[in-house]
């Protein structure tokens, strides 16, 4: 089975070494990554040049969007299986892609979720929260939860049927992806205990105040707009659970 991986990048020199790289060392050696970036001006483009040997397909050029370029990125893939990566995170060890491969084989699955350890950028060793996919299930969606994105393997047959990110979402349209894909789907899916995803602190979601009230209102209408019964203060009770993936990290 081939796993496609998209990177959508922007000004990321300063993260995106990490990524390709673990990307690079995976042992599963049928792999398609697929780098979309929106024209940086950096030297963003230079540290990909480095790991051309490992990327199949490179676009740069600007977007009108994060989600945009996944669209981009989801039209150029042809692997079995299609996962997103930030170009801030980077996989977990270099067998995540073998693991995950090894769970559509064994089962007939349309996704595999799994977990993601976030970490300080001063200290990219210390693991400060474990986000933890086994808490999703389809019916959670109305109070907010979902699998963490760079942890959420798909067969690109079931993409294709959910179809493209609304590019009118400016944060939570991988929330509303996945419950298209999930809430109405049926889909049969699997939870890989396992740390796949090592990711940033820091991202668009959570960088400040703002960021976080514009992200619960998209929730809201991506729920509203896909007959997802629910409202706001279902939605903000999800963050002492969080509270709690701080503790037990």
């Amino acid at each position: 089975m081939k796993v496609s991986i998209i990177t959508v990048c922007y000004n990321s020199a300063a993260t995106l070494a990490r990524t390709l790289q673990s990307v690079a060392e995976q042992d599963w050696l049928s792999v398609e990554h697929i780098i979309i970036d929106g024209a940086s001006t950096d030297g963003t483009l230079t540290i990909i040049n480095q790991y051309l040997a490992s990327i199949s397909h490179v676009i740069s050029e600007p977007d009108q969007g994060i989600y945009d370029a996944m669209n981009k990125g989801l039209d150029l893939a042809r692997g079995d299986i299609i996962c997103y990566l930030n170009a801030d995170d980077q996989y977990a060890s270099k067998s995540v892609l073998s693991h995950v491969v090894n769970q559509f084989q064994q089962q007939e699955l349309d996704a595999v979720i799994g977990d993601v350890a976030f970490f300080n950028p001063k200290d990219p060793q210390k693991s400060i929260r474990r986000y933890r996919s086994d808490r999703f299930s389809p019916q959670r969606l109305a109070w907010g939860w979902m699998p963490s994105h760079p942890a959420l393997f798909m067969k690109r047959n079931v993409m294709t049927k959910v179809g493209y990110f609304k590019t009118d979402y400016r944060i939570a349209g991988d929330y509303e992806y996945v419950v298209r894909a999930f809430y109405h789907g049926n889909l049969k899916y699997q939870h890989l205990p396992e740390v796949l995803v090592h990711m940033q602190i820091g991202g668009i979601s959570s960088k400040d105040w703002r960021s976080r009230i514009l992200l619960n209102q998209e929730v809201l209408r991506a729920c509203r707009e896909n007959g997802v019964p629910t409202n706001i203060f279902k939605i903000l009770s999800k963050y002492p659970l969080k509270l709690l993936e701080l503790i037990q990290s």
